[in-house]
């Protein structure tokens, strides 16, 4: 029987569809036992979240804008009303404008810039701070970051920065939450044929080549990064927090392409 989450409640935020690595990664919770609750921001995506929802048994869903106080109290206090505490929260949540993404990043805007940190770092701490105040038994904080955090990635700009300020909240938040229990960790994927991945300029490309060259010769899968999810989430991670874990066929590793595509 799947009872790795069994008896532990989270909240997944960032579920866009079902290609989402948000959506792999409720998936696989849901399957080893988790009771899930989801987040969506406006009707639209609401009305996509609903069905995928309902497929693994949930029926809690919040409308929540990660840029408003008022709409993160009002979330987070419904999750409090149904559940008292939750055990876990999956921060799927990055935005910039896609216009931005490409050319130089020395033509990045302010007010993107801005834009683009808030959505995609603050509301990290900004989550993992109510979060952590529904957890009085300890519990795990995830999110997702890519290798264009630390390595020049083509179309990728202020999202790169972006992801190195969550990269570096991950750790600060491990240490803040690490005398209450919470592990703070993130997982980094490959390309993935995501929406979001959609909007980076060359995304077939980059898929194309990571799988050529990558040692595993492959991408990454939704299957694998749900069970990553679950291995951090479960008691089996008890002991990892502050991690950046990839999850991209090895492909991190590489100094340069494999000879036979040189």
């Amino acid at each position: 029987m799947p009872d790795l989450m069994t008896g532990k409640r989270g909240l997944v935020m960032g579920v866009a569809n079902e290609r989402s690595i948000a959506w792999g990664i409720a998936r696989a919770l849901a399957a080893e036992g988790a009771e899930l609750a989801f987040s969506y921001q406006g009707e639209a995506f609401g009305k996509r979240v609903q069905p995928l929802a309902e497929s693994v048994g949930s029926s809690l869903m919040v409308d929540v804008d990660v840029t408003d106080d008022a709409s993160m109290d009002a979330a987070f206090a419904r999750l409090k009303d149904a559940w008292g505490s939750i055990d876990f929260v999956v921060h799927a949540i990055a935005y910039s404008d896609k216009n931005e993404l490409t050319g130089r990043i020395i033509d990045t805007s302010r007010d993107n810039f801005k834009n683009s940190l808030s959505i995609s770092c603050y509301s990290l701490i900004d989550v993992a701070k109510r979060a952590s105040e529904l957890m009085p038994d300890g519990g795990t904080v995830l999110t997702l970051t890519y290798q264009g955090s630390n390595r020049v990635t083509p179309f990728y700009n202020v999202m790169g920065v972006a992801k190195a300020a969550l990269e570096s909240a991950v750790r600060y938040l491990a240490n803040d939450l690490g005398p209450d229990g919470i592990r703070v960790n993130a997982i980094s994927p490959g390309p993935m044929k995501t929406l979001a991945g959609a909007a980076i300029g060359g995304a077939r490309k980059t898929f194309r080549h990571t799988e050529a060259n990558a040692p595993l010769r492959a991408n990454a899968t939704l299957e694998a990064i749900g069970g990553t999810a679950v291995y951090l989430a479960s008691d089996f991670g008890a002991c990892t927090t502050g991690e950046i874990i990839t999850v991209d066929g090895g492909y991190h590793v590489l100094g340069m392409p494999q000879s036979e595509n040189i």
